[in-house]
């Protein structure tokens, strides 16, 4: 049998574990011990998804088994809370810049702070999302509201910005990124660096 742990193979000793279920929740406690937790299991480079783990779960262990564990642990969640906590900082101070890059022909840093809006607004996401496997992270508020009250309350703003950019309405994205954008950006920035 093999076992990879984050594509790094690891030593495994295996005491009374019969099957592939019996494999599987010796791994999980292993890791509730150390803060750690699986977000992705393939066995034989099979994804093994919800549906079909019961099933997989009571399959006899075999010797040319192969198992792969995704593994996160709460330190990769604080490490990625400080990076976008600073990386939000940086991008409200652009967003405050923006109303200034317009009016003076620096269109091309606006649009580059922009997409760097969209993708750390993602990286946010995804971090979040796997943060929720953490009892502790699941608490958690920015301006006294849960993360998806949050953003559902963020969405809209940036749907207009998103149709102001599409229009080239110069005077909303200003104003967006300036009054609605950055204060959010700084409220998560805060909230993040509390975290970390």
């Amino acid at each position: 049998m093999e076992f990879y742990m984050n594509d790094e193979k690891i030593d495994v000793t295996l005491e009374n574990e019969k099957t592939v279920g019996d494999v599987l929740k010796s791994f999980e406690i292993t890791c509730e011990e150390n803060n750690a937790a699986v977000i992705g299991i393939k066995i034989n480079k099979e994804n093994i998804t919800a549906d079909i783990f019961d099933e997989v779960s009571k399959k006899e262990l075999a010797d040319d088994t192969i198992f792969e564990f995704s593994v996160i642990t709460k330190q990769n969640i604080k490490d990625a809370f400080s990076k976008l906590s600073t990386l939000f900082t940086e991008l409200a101070e652009k967003m405050h810049q923006i109303p200034v890059e317009l009016q003076s022909g620096k269109s091309k840093e606006a649009h580059e702070s922009i997409k760097n809006l969209a993708d750390n607004i993602d990286e946010f996401c995804h971090v979040a999302a796997l943060a929720s496997v953490f009892q502790e992270y699941t608490k958690i508020k920015i301006e006294e509201k849960p993360f998806n009250e949050f953003f559902g309350d963020f969405s809209p703003v940036l749907s207009d910005f998103e149709q102001a950019l599409i229009s080239n309405d110069t005077v909303s994205i200003g104003d967006l990124a300036e009054y609605e954008i950055c204060p959010r950006l700084e409220s998560i920035a805060q909230t993040l660096a509390g975290i970390a």
